[in-house]
Order: C-alpha cells, then sequence, then structure tokens
C-alpha cells in the first residue's frame, strides 16, 4: 500500500498540501494510506527545571493537535481516513527520519513561496527536507 506522509504546521500552506492530497486520492486504484506529522519544537532546556516533563510532554501533544486540526477536520470532510503523528526535534530532520522510518513513498509539503534569493538566505525545511530525502517530496504551492 502505498503511504504518504503530509508534514502539518497549521500553515494555509500545509492545507494547500492536504487538499492536494485530497484531489489525488482518485488517481490511485487503492487508496494511500495518509500519515500526518506536526514537529514541535523542543522548549529551552531551563524549562525542564520548573515543569515537570509529564506536563511539557501535554503541552507538546495540545500543540500539537492544534496544528493538525484543520489537516484532519479536511480528511474527514473527504471521508479519508488517516494517522496522526506529533514528535519533537528539527522539523527537516524529523520529517525525513519519521518519512524513512515509516517506509513512506511520498512527502507532501507545502511550499512557502518564497522567491529563489529568499529561500537560499532563508534556508526553509522545506529545502532541507528536499536536500536530505531521499523519498520524492511533491511541493504544493
Amino acid at each position: 500500500m502505498l503511504k504518504i506522509l503530509l508534514p502539518i504546521d497549521g500553515s494555509d500552506h500545509s492545507s494547500k498540501a492536504v487538499r492536494k492530497t485530497i484531489e489525488m486520492m482518485n488517481w490511485y486504484k487503492e487508496t494511500p494510506e495518509i500519515h500526518l506529522l506536526n514537529v514541535q519544537f523542543p522548549l529551552d532546556g531551563n524549562v525542564s527545571l520548573f515543569i515537570n516533563q509529564g506536563d511539557i510532554k501535554q503541552y507538546h501533544q495540545e500543540e500539537g493537535m492544534k496544528c493538525l486540526q484543520n489537516a484532519c477536520e479536511l480528511l474527514e470532510q473527504a471521508k479519508i481516513t488517516y494517522q496522526c503523528h506529533i514528535t519533537l526535534g528539527d522539523s527537516a530532520d524529523m520529517i525525513e527520519r519519521f518519512a524513512t522510518t515509516q517506509q513512506c513513498d511520498l512527502i507532501v509539503i507545502g511550499a512557502r513561496g518564497h522567491g529563489v534569493i529568499k529561500s537560499l538566505l532563508l534556508g526553509s525545511v522545506v529545502n532541507k527536507v528536499m536536500q536530505l530525502s531521499s523519498i520524492p517530496v511533491l511541493l504544493v504551492k
């Protein structure tokens, strides 16, 4: 079965990627397995001195679900099943690692729409995912 990874950050760009994935569903004989991934930034090291690990984990879980909410609603409206995942770390590294360990066949990611020069200077997550990934990446503008 085809596995598609949709990195979701809660932005309009990631919603466009979800909508494009929904449009692509009729291209396949068998419905692909959809994985939504939200990558949370770890909190500053000093925070753990004042807040217990359980509360920090719950915070990341809640923030991740907020980011995933719109994508989940779009997929549910289209009656497409999916799995949600929330992880911590560098966004591009975690996207690539997740796609590799889950043996995904395609990463569908929303492009920010920056110009070439600006994109080179920013070193965006999208660019880094494209550099790191051995899996095909579909950019949605």
